[in-house]
This record gives structure tokens, C-alpha cells and sequence, in this order.
């Protein structure tokens, strides 16, 4: 069953590949509950296809990238990016993408956090196999207050739709 609007995030992990070792973070890929992640904030996450894929890499991240700062004026504390990929790749793409310290590059490596949402597909015609659908959700302390599902294009999980949707 696909997650809606007022529901809670289903438990689960994601990983981030870590630039910077600090206390609790090693440097390489860590693994987080995602509850913990987002008890008491508001979190923007959008979910995609995958890492260095062409709409992902020319416009999906970049516009999130581009909006951030707008994004957190009007009370985000964070924007996830969920990708089932490794956090390796998800931490090289973060690079490639200039997101380091904007959008956090969580990778969903087995599909498990994607699946759990009911926002997974199957890419297997692509090569691809399990992936995550392309969505973007609005999350205040664990509680899915918006949430805008592709139909098979690319209109309506950009950061431009979650701008207009926070006012």
C-alpha cells in the first residue's frame, strides 16, 4: 500500500555517505534510522530513479540544489534525496552535483525504505531492477503532510511544486 498524506514514515534505515568524520559519524557510509532523522523536523524528501540518471542529474537534484536556501526560509530543516543506490554512489553524485551540505544523499541500497513507502517500481526493462518512483514529500516530525507522485513525467515533484505547497 502506497503511503499518503497523514500517515508516518514507515520504520526503516537509509545511508549517507559521510565527507566529514564528527562525533557519531564515521567518514564513509553510515547508516541511520530514519525516526530518529526526523523526530521534531520538517524534512523535504523527494525520491528518484536513480543516481546520474539524465532527469535526475538535469533537473531534479539541481532544482532542489537551486531552492534550498528558499526551501529553509519558509521553515525546512533539511531536503533528503532518496535514490536506490549505494551510498557510495549517492555520496559521488552529491559531489557531482555540488549537493554536499545541501541536500542530504540517502541511499536506499536494497529498496527496503522504498518499498516500505509502496513508492518502489520495477525498472528491470531498463536494466535497472528495483528502483524508487520519482515523488517529493513534505515530513514534519515523521508525518506525511504533502506528497506529489509522478504519473510517468517529471511536473510535479520538483522544488518549485513544494515551494507553492509551502506557501
Amino acid at each position: 500500500m502506497t503511503i499518503k498524506i497523514g500517515d508516518r514514515l514507515p520504520e526503516g534505515t537509509l545511508s549517507e555517505f559521510i565527507e566529514t568524520e564528527t562525533e557519531g559519524c564515521s567518514l564513509g557510509p553510515n547508516t541511520f534510522n530514519v525516526a530518529d532523522l526526523v523526530k521534531g523536523k520538517k524534512i523535504v524528501i523527494f525520491g528518484l530513479p536513480g543516481a546520474f540518471t539524465p532527469t535526475c542529474s538535469a533537473k531534479h537534484v539541481p532544482g532542489y540544489v537551486q531552492h534550498a536556501a528558499e526551501l529553509k526560509a519558509k521553515g525546512v530543516d533539511e531536503i533528503w534525496c532518496i535514490s536506490v543506490n549505494d551510498a557510495f554512489v549517492m555520496g559521488a553524485w552529491g559531489r557531482e552535483q555540488k549537493a554536499t551540505g545541501i541536500v542530504r544523499m540517502m541511499a536506499d541500497g536494497n529498496a527496503a525504505f522504498s518499498k516500505a513507502l509502496g513508492l518502489d517500481m520495477d525498472a528491470s526493462k531498463f536494466g535497472m531492477g528495483t528502483r524508487s518512483q520519482r515523488y517529493s514529500m513534505l515530513v514534519e516530525d515523521g508525518v506525511v503532510k504533502q506528497l506529489n507522485v509522478e504519473q510517468g513525467g517529471f511536473e510535479v515533484s520538483n522544488a518549485e511544486t513544494m515551494l507553492k505547497q509551502l506557501g
